[in-house]
């Protein structure tokens, strides 16, 4: 029987992605977001334009859905204000429906003090106001276990690829038509990236399989890299799409000092600064748990992951120079 999930926050890039995935994988998709989509919905898809708020209408409208994914994200600026009031709203949909609810975990849990591999039983020492507040959201998730919920948080470095709006494009390849690369930390630390279709699919992989009681943690490890091996990738797909310079890119790194001292009338880059410590301190995701969960998963190659993203992101050949045939295969 064709199984159905409701994806919230669908018009989001990890929300887009799931109902990718979803949908290839046979299920029935319902994208519940606030305006019309971009494009059209893949098969299978259906747009379900009814506010989060409204959870009466929106869990009447998705019955019969056996997983809620939570792809909601507010802007970084507004997290104090709504971070928790959406969760709650999407956690009440997955309990209308007796779904189960199941939403992309961070690294912010740990905090400054983040050992260099991180595990599903890693104390969690958040260290920021955005730290306590995923810490919050999850133990939510741990109490409402109580009441019947079941939830799984799958954890993740940071996103790339499927669109705008992480730092793989507005800090790494911005600037690159100006022949400049620019890495937010140290080009020899690790840092955790997760490749969004390859993530939404561990998330299609997770919800095939029967429910557990209670809230399951698992850990997607996706890319761990340094930055002198994600620069390299980059170099590489721009090398393949014409887009390298002759004489190589330029390295640049973020003005942290600057960033700080103008956060005290930016807000953006107030609540930037205070995340900056993701890249001074080295972490990976032990991807243990999860395959332990669903077995092997597929995976985009990095070269493959780098090269759609910046394809997805519209770094394209200059018109009427041929598309290299490698890059027209992701890998995902």
């Amino acid at each position: 029987m064709t199984q159905t999930v409701l994806i919230l926050g669908a018009a989001g890039r990890f929300g887009a992605a799931a109902v990718q995935a979803f949908s290839t994988a046979g299920w029935r998709v319902l994208a519940q977001m606030r305006r019309a989509p971009k494009g059209p919905l893949p098969a299978g898809a259906s747009l379900l334009d009814v506010p989060l708020h409204d959870t009466a209408t929106l869990a009447a409208r998705a019955a019969g859905a056996t997983v809620v994914v939570y792809a909601v994200n507010p802007l970084y600026t507004r997290w104090d204000a709504e971070l928790l009031p959406l969760f709650r709203q999407g956690v009440a949909v997955a309990q209308r429906l007796a779904a189960r609810f199941m939403f992309p975990g961070s690294v912010y849990n740990y905090g400054e003090r983040m050992p260099p591999l991180l595990a599903v039983d890693t104390p969690e020492r958040p260290s920021t106001r955005k730290g306590d507040q995923r810490v919050a959201m999850e133990a939510e998730l741990q109490a409402l276990a109580a009441e019947g919920l079941q939830s799984v948080v799958i954890r993740a470095g940071d996103f790339y690829g499927g669109g705008t709006g992480s730092w793989f494009d507005l800090s790494v390849v911005k600037d690159i038509a100006r022949g400049k690369l620019v890495y937010p930390g140290p080009l020899d630390l690790p840092h955790a990236w997760a490749y969004l279709p390859d993530l939404a699919q561990a998330f299609v992989a997770v919800a095939a399989k029967p429910a557990l009681p209670g809230l399951q943690r698992l850990h997607f490890a996706g890319h761990t890299l340094s930055g002198r091996e994600l620069l390299a990738a980059v170099d590489a797909a721009a090398a393949e799409l014409g887009l390298r310079p002759a004489k190589g890119f330029r390295i640049g790194g973020m003005p942290w000092p600057l960033i700080r001292a103008l956060g005290t009338v930016v807000p953006l880059w107030r609540e930037l600064a205070r995340m900056s410590y993701l890249w001074r301190v080295p972490h990976a995701l032990d991807g243990r748990s999860l395959a332990a969960a669903v077995g092997p998963l597929p995976a985009a190659p990095l070269d493959a992951a780098v090269r759609q993203s910046m394809l997805h992101l519209g770094l394209a050949p200059a018109r009427g120079q041929p598309l290299p045939q490698r890059a027209l295969s992701s890998g995902a």
